[in-house]
């Protein structure tokens, strides 16, 4: 994938576009949309225009929606639609819905599954990062693309899950800041109002690294993309599609350096972060953990281990 620099003045632009040459074309043979009905964004509306146009642009192709009714449903759909032939599975969401649906669609093991995310949330990072063409043009085109994907495996007393995420992976700042939007209002100022809120709750958290070293962190994120929470850039230096992902850590310091840190990723930005393939620590306490749109929690005492796992999504859009 070539990469196409946008902004100006010099400032961090990856996410205007994040462009390359053609991929792969690829006809497919059934296409299903997916969204949350309890969304608090317009993808109700935005599944029915998007299946409408597709039947008319694509009038062989069978396109379905379905409502999902939990994060868990939504992951089970799309397995069950990604499985066999050569299928797209739309994901008419934020972040955390398209991350219901690539999860599912791997979970499904069929290499031919095609996912795509059609914007109907808040933030919507991924999509702004990645977008090269109208949603409608790109399932038309069938332009086909790989880009990696981070890979989240925790181990405690025996028991072992993983999860995929798309763009990032968040502990400390990010999950904090991800529930106080959820109850916030919507728009720029109530958004930053809930964040400044955010700030003042904030508790550092520390972690063991493989050497047996002590981190006492306010943030540690694993980044697939330069942007995040719609204002947030995170770094000039992460694509998509490039083997790695970039880690920003926050060592526990004043509030005062947290707010920094905070303002400078809004403008103009962080820069350069360190990257790495993979990246292993030890929880001390119970941990909250941001994957893409949603918030889980860590035991503590656990193995966390996160790795760049190259090409494993293909997409349009």
């Amino acid at each position: 994938m070539r990469r196409v620099r946008g902004g100006s003045g010099g400032l961090p632009g990856a996410c205007e576009e994040v462009a390359g040459e053609v991929g792969e074309r690829r006809s497919f043979d059934r296409i299903t949309l997916i969204y949350n009905p309890r969304s608090k964004g317009p993808a109700a509306t935005k599944s029915a225009q998007l299946a409408a146009a597709l039947r008319v642009r694509l009038p062989g192709v069978p396109v379905t929606v379905l409502a999902s009714a939990s994060p868990e449903h939504g992951r089970a759909l799309a397995r069950e639609a990604a499985a066999g032939g050569r299928p797209l599975i739309v994901s008419v969401s934020g972040d955390g819905g398209y991350n219901e649906v690539v999860n599912g669609v791997l979970a499904a093991g069929n290499p031919f599954a095609v996912s795509a995310v059609h914007a109907a949330g808040n933030a919507n990072d991924h999509r702004r990062c990645t977008r090269r063409m109208p949603m409608l043009e790109a399932i038309v085109a069938a332009d086909v693309r790989r880009i990696d994907l981070l890979k989240l495996t925790v181990k405690q007393s025996g028991s072992e899950w993983s999860r995929y995420a798309h763009s990032y992976i968040g502990f400390g700042l990010t999950p904090s800041m991800a529930l106080g939007l959820q109850r916030g209002n919507r728009g720029r100022l109530g958004e930053f109002l809930a964040a400044l809120r955010t700030y003042g709750r904030l508790k550092p958290f520390t972690v063991t690294h493989s050497g047996g070293a002590l981190s006492r962190l306010d943030s540690l994120i694993f980044a697939n993309i330069p942007q995040m929470a719609k204002y947030f850039t995170l770094s000039n230096s992460a694509f998509p599609d490039d083997g790695r992902f970039e880690v920003i850590a926050l060592p526990h310091a004043a509030r005062r350096r947290i707010l920094w840190f905070a303002l400078h990723a809004t403008a103009p930005g962080l820069g350069p972060q360190p990257s790495a393939s993979s990246y292993r620590f030890f929880t001390t306490d119970a941990l909250s953990c941001q994957i893409d749109g949603e918030v889980v929690e860590l035991p503590g005492d656990a193995d966390v281990l996160i790795e760049c796992a190259p090409g494993a999504l293909a997409m349009v859009g």
